[in-house]
């Protein structure tokens, strides 16, 4: 006869493997860089080096943030991005600025170029705002002097975008409307 208590974890294992293999995958969504087309640069600057923005926890994952009426915040369910948001939103930025052909070089602090200008930024909301139901997007951006850690400039970019349905399409569709409207802001502005 066995043992009744390795027949209940027996179970409990099978059932916990039956429920991870039946569940549904969440739908993974991207955000996209903006092309050169939209920039007006004027002749070639110096490389520049993109560092991955500062955030809070909340925006610290995969999960797509939604703002509720009640002032919380909560993840849509089955929807995420393809990577955490904040590395994401790093390698749109180094893409934007690499189609805009105004630096040299544009890289990550792993690239290990030699840069006179570094673009730090901290993600001051990333969300939907249920309330509003706009995608909402703000940004603070600062160029800093390589060598001497001087700040040359700093600005905050906000944007937001209408969103029709609060789903993982919808939600996915006007934060990368919004976000690719502060990506353009920001490249021009760091011109």
């Amino acid at each position: 006869m066995k043992n009744p208590f390795s027949l209940h974890i027996t179970l409990c294992i099978s059932l916990a493997l039956l429920s991870a293999c039946s569940g549904t995958p969440p739908q993974t969504y991207d955000l996209n860089s903006v092309e050169g087309k939209t920039f007006s640069r004027s002749g070639q600057k110096s490389q520049i080096i993109i560092y991955e923005p500062n955030v809070i926890a909340l925006y610290d994952s995969e999960r797509i943030v939604i703002k509720g009426n009640n002032q919380g915040f909560t993840y849509l369910p089955q929807a995420q991005w393809v990577d955490k948001l904040p590395k994401l939103i790093q390698t749109r930025l180094i893409q934007s600025f690499e189609n805009a052909s105004g630096y040299k070089s544009v890289g990550r602090p792993s690239d290990h170029i030699s840069a006179g200008t570094i673009l730090t930024t901290d993600i001051r909301a990333f969300e939907i705002n249920e309330e509003t139901r706009e995608a909402v997007v703000e940004i603070s951006a600062k160029l800093v002097q390589q060598g001497s850690g001087k700040i040359e400039t700093i600005r905050i970019f906000r944007t937001r975008t209408a969103v029709g349905t609060i789903d993982g399409a919808g939600s996915s569709t006007a934060l990368n409307s919004a976000l690719q409207n502060a990506l353009s802001q920001i490249v021009n502005w760091a011109k």
